[in-house]
């Protein structure tokens, strides 16, 4: 990994101090819902924005989850690439990582510690996922619809080198039995499409010369391979609800699906290093001028993911009616929700209530 400079030194710092005092109280707790959730699922869908996904034609089903229940109009990813805002999403922090290598490794305190701690059971469901779970997967010729750096779970030193805990990075064919029974439900379920049903698309070919296949990378909004990017992953975050909401677990108590993308749209702006806005908020990093992983005409400043989708059902007790949060929220903030519910330690930026703000007011009438 890169040096810190000082500033990223003084954070690191401060995220130091924030997890050991985290830790060190196990009851901390600022406020939460009025009822526990019981399961929790989240759905991550990949480089696009909320103005080219919520309303959109080519994903009805997902804008009728967020006219039937609520959404978040003001959700930004934490920050640019896509590995980074997945390491943040379950620790709290993208650790001054702004690519996509997929060799990086992580030894920090994450989500599954903490859930393990409180005797909470967590299961990933990634589809098109390899026999060699560990192994470092840009998409291949050998596989050509994973890629490692939306598994959050494998880059976690001490999740990727327990057998224990990798058994529960499953395969997302694993999911509809799991969901058939309450007790083999696990409370807190993450769930990744393939690259050609997330959104991403640019799947590799191996014939040079030839255009990606089976779902080509989008250049411009709507363009043709964006339209069917789009509808292949309308139909299936429109499979994986309706899986869970059939389900027994979906029935039990109160429980929540939260549908994001992990950051806005890339056009090629090389400023941004390609990508389309750099807006963030609740601690998105600040990057120095001509860093190196973004470009060298960086103005410097908040290097944020963009404004993203973010769409919350919950089936008992939660905002419905097409409720529109104005709140400006993050990765961050989901991660606080779910310790925010379930009296977990808050992690890194996760506990800084002057800037992450949890959605548990999504969680109440």
């Amino acid at each position: 990994m890169k040096k810190l400079t000082a500033l990223a030194a003084l954070s690191a710092a401060v995220i130091a101090a924030l997890v050991t005092t985290q830790l060190a109280g196990a009851d901390f707790h600022h406020h939460r819902a009025g009822s526990d959730l019981h399961h929790v699922f989240v759905i991550v869908l990949e480089n696009h924005s909320k103005q080219s996904v919520i309303g959109d034609p080519n994903t009805p089903f997902i804008t009728s989850l967020a006219h039937q229940y609520a959404s978040a109009a003001n959700y930004y990813g934490v920050t640019h690439p896509s590995e980074p805002n997945y390491v943040a999403m379950i620790s709290g922090s993208n650790w001054w990582i702004n690519d996509d290598n997929p060799a990086n490794r992580f030894d920090h305190v994450n989500l599954v510690d903490e859930l393990e701690a409180r005797h909470k059971t967590w299961a990933a469901y990634m589809e098109a996922l390899p026999d060699d779970k560990t192994a470092d997967y840009w998409p291949s010729s050998g596989n050509p619809l994973y890629a490692s750096k939306h598994n959050p779970f494998v880059l976690f030193d001490d999740i990727r080198n327990n057998p224990a805990r990798m058994a529960n990075d499953k395969p997302y064919t694993a999911l509809a039995a799991d969901l058939a029974k309450e007790r083999t439900t696990a409370d807190f379920s993450f769930i990744v499409p393939d690259q050609c049903n997330d959104m991403h698309g640019g799947v590799y070919s191996p014939v040079p010369g030839h255009p990606e296949a089976p779902c080509p990378y989008n250049s411009t909004n709507d363009d043709p391979n964006d339209v069917v990017l789009k509808q292949n992953a309308d139909a299936f975050v429109k499979r994986t609800v309706q899986m869970i909401m059939g389900s027994p677990a979906w029935h039990d108590g109160q429980d929540a699906i939260f549908v994001v993308s992990d950051e806005g749209d890339y056009s090629g702006n090389a400023v941004n290093g390609g990508w389309d806005s750099p807006a963030g908020c609740c601690d998105s990093p600040v990057l120095a001028k001509g860093d190196p992983d973004i470009n060298a005409a960086w103005p410097g400043g908040v290097y944020g993911g963009g404004l993203v989708p973010a769409v919350v059902v919950v089936n008992r007790h939660g905002k419905t009616g097409g409720y529109v949060s104005q709140t400006p929220y993050n990765h961050y903030s989901l991660l606080s929700t779910i310790e925010e519910v379930w009296r977990l330690p808050k992690l890194a930026y996760a506990s800084d209530t002057s800037q992450v703000t949890p959605m548990t007011e999504f969680l109440t009438p």
